[in-house]
């Protein structure tokens, strides 16, 4: 919680502006580009890796072993558990060497934490290292690249945040809520009936988030964009499972359309390229051409 609290991200949103800015105009000259490649994948994932403290350079490989497992539809679990073995032993040197030399990231803090009142072993850093590594290596670039199909398809609104920046990150919650972009699978623990359905222990259940952000008993229109809303989305979840990385989340978020509207003349969408999509846990473009 610590490492990524609202003031821990205020610590470091200059050096991501500052990324942020680099990537939008070293494309800017090209009049266009596809932009989950281009931006919204190495954004997000530079930061990360650098807080996490994984070398930048590797980010490539990181990426392929994180789409292979979230895209992977063998849900069986001894697969599963191979698929996040070869993921705990891309980082196996890094996590060790940390150990021995801390530094200021989170593999550090995390040597330095107790679990359930003892002094963390090699099997807690795998299992913690692993699950932080997959969710912060493949969300938020879901919704950079659903934020900004948003904004290619609505020229008003990209007008409208260039005139007025602070209404950025109202447009960032409202997106937020109407692309919902995380489903997340859970086991059920024990046997029960919900809403008339028996659900048994160790069945899968996906919690859809994006269905629930468009409830009609919540939100008025709710496929409708609108930045007045009294805006309280679950797109981040809730409880005990609440995303941890939220707030780093949002000011990647709002920086980077920020940016974007700032430095880019009008953008849309490339009339000849249709956008592809993906599935899975997690949903987003997984190709976005823009021009301008």
């Amino acid at each position: 919680q610590r490492a990524f609290s609202p003031k821990a991200m205020k610590a470091i949103s200059d050096d991501i502006r500052a990324l942020a800015i680099s990537l939008v105009e070293e494309f800017k000259p090209l009049g266009g580009c596809e932009f989950m490649s281009a931006i919204a994948e190495p954004l997000p994932v530079t930061v990360f890796l650098k807080m996490f403290g994984l070398p930048v350079e590797r980010q490539v490989e990181y990426r392929v072993l994180v789409k292979q497992h979230l895209a992977a539809t063998d849900s069986n679990p001894s697969a599963v558990q191979e698929r996040l073995r070869k993921v705990a032993a891309a980082m196996h040197d890094t996590i060790m060497e940390r150990k021995e030399n801390p530094q200021d990231d989170i593999i550090s803090m995390l040597w330095a934490a107790e679990f359930n009142g003892e002094p963390a072993t090699i099997n807690d850093m795998e299992n913690y290292c692993v699950m932080i590594f997959v969710a912060g290596l493949d969300t938020v670039m879901n919704g950079m690249g659903l934020g900004a199909l948003h904004l290619a398809n609505n020229p008003k609104l990209q007008a409208e945040l260039k005139a007025d920046p602070s209404k950025v990150p109202a447009a960032t919650e409202e997106i937020l809520r109407r692309y919902t972009f995380t489903l997340p699978p859970r086991f059920v623990a024990k046997d029960m009936e919900f809403q008339g359905i028996t659900m048994k222990k160790g069945e899968k259940a996906v919690l859809l988030l994006p269905t629930a952000d468009l409830d009609e008993s919540e939100y008025e229109s709710p496929e409708e964009f609108k930045m007045a809303r009294e805006n309280v989305h679950i797109a981040f979840g809730a409880g005990p499972h609440r995303c941890l990385g939220s707030h780093l989340a949002r000011v990647e978020l709002n920086i980077l359309y920020e940016e974007m509207v700032k430095r880019l003349p009008e953008f849309k969408l490339d009339p000849n390229k249709a956008v592809q999509y993906h599935g899975g846990p997690v949903w987003g473009p997984e190709s976005l051409h823009l021009v301008w």
